[in-house]
């Protein structure tokens, strides 16, 4: 897909928490890129004097008609903070879409997110219920104040949760909660590594086809730094930013 250096204005800016923030993001030149559930963008965050890299985001929500662009944000060092305190009129220059995103398949996906990683589901959930598929979603966090965006999770599939204290959904992992036993056609996940890679054995164990979205760590978001590459079981060393993020759990040595 074509890719595009763009500024966009911030709309709004929503604090959900203390820590995480959405902020909803309209192109300058009033021209949305198409984009895939599971891309990502690279945030050139101009205000923050420490923070030389731009900053790999997940999409987490497009809404053509409004000509929106939705980034959730998780306060994690200078440079998420300075773009989660970025008042509404401030232009941010992204560049978008990158990365390959998630399958859309036809059938019951299950859709297993844990704290940010719940980022790209969203958007996910929204294409796939609109081709007519059955959604579940399954989110997983510490506590209750840490799932986010729930209202608009539950306007595209039936909705699971799990927190590690109990305070709201079953208490445990998301590997541990009750749906898991429940028969899917597609497993589709984000989040923490140690979490993914659990989904995946089940996954695996069950013979559901699953697809990962990685997150590690990157700085060009286009292949030429190289500090994103992942081994492969076909392809070898690939960067995740332009090989993934999304992968086929087949293709990870985990």
């Amino acid at each position: 897909m074509k890719k595009y250096i763009k500024d966009f204005e911030i709309k709004e800016n929503i604090s959900l928490t203390a820590q995480y923030s959405v902020l909803k993001l309209s192109p300058i030149d009033g021209q949305m890129p198409k984009t895939l559930p599971g891309q990502f963008v690279q945030v050139y965050v101009g205000n923050s004097r420490n923070t030389y890299l731009r900053r790999p985001i997940s999409i987490n929500y497009i809404d053509y008609d409004k000509n929106e662009l939705w980034l959730l944000i998780r306060d994690a060092g200078e440079g998420t903070n300075s773009m989660i305190k970025s008042p509404n009129g401030s232009i941010l220059n992204l560049i978008v879409p990158l990365g390959n995103g998630f399958s859309i398949n036809n059938g019951h996906s299950l859709l297993i997110g844990g704290g940010v990683g719940v980022a790209p589901l969203l958007y996910l959930g929204k294409v796939l219920k609109e081709r007519g598929n059955e959604v579940s979603f399954l989110l997983g966090a510490r506590s209750k104040c840490d799932l986010l965006l729930l209202d608009m999770f539950s306007q595209y599939g039936n909705l699971f949760l799990s927190t590690e204290d109990g305070s709201m959904g079953e208490k445990g992992l998301v590997t541990q909660n009750s749906v898991m036993q429940t028969d899917f056609d597609f497993i589709q996940c984000c989040g923490p590594k140690p979490m993914m890679m659990a989904v995946a054995n089940i996954a695996k164990e069950r013979n559901i086809e699953c697809e990962v979205s990685l997150e590690n760590m990157m700085a060009c978001g286009i292949g030429a730094c190289l500090c994103c590459v992942e081994d492969t079981a076909s392809s070898g060393n690939v960067c995740v930013c332009k090989e993934g993020p999304v992968f086929n759990i087949n293709e990870l040595k985990w």
